[in-house]
């Protein structure tokens, strides 16, 4: 059985920072593309970043570059996100995902999502 759980969310002040985790367990993803999605209330979710199968070619919104970087440790089966100096429009539930292969092109949606995590809760307070 596959589980993605991600770790880390919780509240903060602007300007502060984050670290999110995803541990995948079930199978390894070490040859699909992993990223970020979230979902603010009353929102659709949307995509944040994304990271290729080798960590060398990732993708960001154009909202959060520059201050999040994804990264992931094939070794551990895990993605992260690191956020730094967060803003209240920042507050969302955080989901992390695993990409359908083959892939076409760069970026993907929500329609191409193979599994789901939980999803964890990030609120940011001005």
């Amino acid at each position: 059985q596959v589980q993605l759980v991600e770790s880390g969310g919780g509240p903060v002040h602007a300007g502060g920072s984050l670290r999110l985790s995803c541990a995948a367990s079930g199978r390894t993803f070490s040859i699909h593309p992993m990223g970020w999605f979230r979902q603010a209330p009353g929102k659709e979710r949307e995509f944040v970043a994304s990271i290729n199968w080798s960590g060398e070619s990732t993708l960001y919104t154009a909202s959060v570059k520059g201050r999040f970087t994804i990264s992931r440790d094939n070794a551990k089966n895990t993605v992260s996100l690191q956020m730094n100096s967060l803003k209240p429009e920042d507050t969302a539930v955080y989901y992390c995902a695993v990409r359908r292969i083959p892939v076409t092109i760069p970026e993907w949606g929500t329609d191409q999502v193979l599994y789901w995590g939980q999803g964890t809760q990030v609120t940011v307070s001005s």
